[in-house]
């Protein structure tokens, strides 16, 4: 699995959810007002009226042994009321990705909290604005196996490579605060922002006034082997079926997924995917690409939402509904880390993470004696603990294949003991992510004194930024309000996040539609599957969009055959197939809705969408009629036709 999957992304269309309160400053206010003794200069900035812009030059080497500085790149908005004593230090993930292009999300999802603290956010050294580290070796060839990169790439980074860890952003961020001219921080910090706030805490118990820990990775983490991940695994998919939603799926989402991969041990399996102009492909499927796409999930529910039913269906010998899930989720993962608004830098994932994690290597020893204490650390989990996963999985997904090949030049960090302060802390957790179990949280809450843990259902990884209900947000102002937090209601999950059907694999499976019979009934329940499954991926790809409809045009090919596609004007289908034997073609638009139903196991014919969304027609040479019980998918896409903004 490529490792930019496990950084968490801050995606504009998911905090756009969040209710915020639209913090408005005019510039003289942002530019000129300053707590006192305050020592940055700060200059209106020219993209955004709330924000002010700024600069602090620290010591490359915190300790001042080894001679250098960085240049740290800053964003400011004053608080509104009053001259702040206070600030809040918004921190991203990764570690790589850069946080000033999400300084108004952020202060979208803190809204009245900024009303008395001034909101400081910045990209830590060697990301972004602030001296971003480069490697061109990560440019020339992203499919390069990563040891020899790695190894490449740390030589051309040079000695300098050891002062990019958390103790030196940590080092940075108390800087930052002594040159603002602030008492105290709260740290709000997001997956390994959380580490970040954490260490902070730690290091400097008496600047801290509160902690907001969303989606936590814990002190001494992240762990190596990701253990936490693989024993959430079970838990996750038995939630995506609690309430009988896996009735007519499956009656053992874990049993099946541990058939699959004890098949795939004994090699790859492969599927036939279509792609947007109706080419066929085929793809390879592997158990590290089960891993990865159930992973992806944490930041792409969509995608999660077809598992148990792709994996069912591979499971009976069916592989097209798995393969063409694997390659979403590939494809989303290469366009999200590729994404140039996000700023994610690869070398300083590598330069932190090989620095701060605990590997279970002697870091004197060469590349190949890492390997094998590491493997040989591996082979000595018990089974129970990564099932239905392997040892294998285990190696793959971390970054020991990698961070075997860095040149280290320090000692191994300490193990991070020191106690905590006591001061508000909310912890919040998605139940459903993978990338920082609930376990994390629980070890962190259990560790902070008086800290309050809120565990969030329907939710993956970055709960404030994902949290389909106000529960997440409300938690956040209840504990600056001095108020109880109350726990999550057990809600079930959004419309759009429920499991999708089994993909019939023929058409004599598919029973007639309600009210018709024999195989012109048949052919159009397919016609209604069809169009429910072109939904479905059509919300998968519109997902990472964003922008109004007109400007798009999107198409997908269907499960077995053909492709569809979307604009502004008209859903096209051309030959688009999704029950093998049955294909789609024609146009819907607001003015006209004509269906020409065709392939060799179908009864040919016509269907138009009439009023009340009546699907009616003749197929077989027999009339058939659906009515009041159109495909929701028809009525969504129609839907869609009116839309001028998303």
């Amino acid at each position: 699995m490529r490792r930019p999957a496990r950084v968490d992304r801050f995606r504009e269309m998911q905090l756009s959810r969040l209710a915020g309160v639209l913090l408005t400053v005019c510039v003289c206010m942002v530019a000129s007002a300053a707590p006192a003794g305050a020592q940055i200069a700060f200059k209106p900035c020219g993209d955004s009226n709330d924000f002010a812009c700024g600069h602090l030059t620290v010591p490359l080497d915190p300790s001042g042994l080894t001679p250098g500085t960085i240049t740290l790149a800053i964003r400011r908005h004053l608080a509104p009321v009053g001259e702040a004593k206070d600030a809040i230090v918004a921190l991203a993930g990764g570690p790589g990705q850069a946080a000033l292009p999400f300084a108004e999300q952020f202060a979208q999802v803190l809204g009245p909290i900024a009303d008395t603290r001034d909101l400081i956010v910045f990209d830590q050294r060697g990301i972004g604005l602030s001296g971003p580290l480069s490697c061109h070796r990560f440019e020339l060839d992203a499919n390069t196996p990563p040891g020899p990169t790695i190894a490449e790439c740390a030589a051309q980074l040079g000695p300098t490579r050891s002062f990019y860890t958390t103790a030196d952003t940590v080092a940075d961020i108390e800087a930052l605060r002594v040159a603002g001219g602030y008492e105290k921080l709260v740290l709000y910090g997001t997956s390994y922002g959380t580490k970040v706030a954490e260490e902070y805490a730690q290091t400097y118990p008496s600047h801290v006034e509160a902690l907001v820990l969303d989606s936590v990775v814990p002190p001494n983490g992240p762990e190596p082997l990701n253990r936490a991940t693989f024993a959430a695994v079970p838990r996750i998919l038995r939630q995506l079926c609690t309430a009988r939603a896996c009735a007519r799926i499956t009656p053992n989402p874990v049993g099946d997924l541990t058939r699959l991969v004890r098949r795939l041990e004994r090699g790859p399996l492969s599927g036939r995917v279509i792609d947007g102009r109706g080419i066929a492909h085929t793809v390879p499927i592997s158990s590290d690409d089960l891993l990865g796409t159930l992973v992806e999930g944490d930041l792409e529910p969509l995608l999660r939402s077809e598992f148990p039913a792709a994996v069912r269906s591979a499971v009976n010998g069916d592989t097209a509904p798995l393969a063409r899930l694997e390659a979403r989720a590939e494809s989303g993962e290469a366009s999200e880390s590729a994404s140039p608004s996000e700023s994610f830098d690869n070398p300083l994932y590598y330069a932190t993470s090989c620095e701060d994690e605990p590997f279970p290597w002697n870091r004197a020893a060469s590349p190949a004696t890492r390997l094998t204490e590491a493997e040989t650390r591996i082979r000595s989990l018990p089974a129970s603990q990564l099932a239905p996963f392997t040892a294998a999985n285990v190696l793959d997904l971390s970054d020991i294949p990698a961070c075997a090949f860095w040149p280290f030049t320090t000692p191994a960090p300490a193990p991070a003991d020191a106690p905590f302060p006591s001061v508000p802390t909310l912890i919040l957790s998605g139940a459903d992510d993978l990338r920082t179990p609930t376990a994390n949280a629980r070890e962190v809450a259990a560790q902070i004194p008086g800290s309050q843990l809120l565990v969030v259902p329907n939710t993956g990884h970055s709960v404030l930024s994902s949290d389909p209900t106000h529960c997440a947000s409300d938690a956040l102002q209840a504990l600056f309000a001095g108020k109880p937090i109350k726990p999550c209601a057990a809600t079930p999950p959004p419309p759009i996040l429920r499991l999708t059907p089994l993909a019939p694999r023929s058409l004599e499976a598919v029973a007639p539609a309600r009210g018709n019979r024999g195989l012109p009934g048949r052919t159009l329940e397919a016609v209604v599957l069809t169009l429910g499954d072109f939904d479905r991926q059509l919300e998968l790809q519109l997902g990472a969009q964003s922008g109004a409809l007109g400007s798009l045009s999107l198409r997908t090919g269907g499960l077995r055959a053909g492709w569809a596609g979307v604009s502004s004007q008209a859903l096209t289908f051309d030959r688009y197939s999704y029950v093998p034997g049955v294909t789609i073609s024609g146009r819907i638009t607001g003015q006209a809705s004509v269906l020409r139903i065709g392939g060799r196991a179908a009864a040919h014919g016509t269907l138009r969408l009439g009023a009340h969304m009546t699907l009616a027609g003749v197929l077989g040479g027999r009339h058939v009629q659906l009515a009041g019980a159109e495909p929701q998918a028809v009525n969504a896409q129609m839907a869609r036709l009116d839309y001028r903004e998303r």
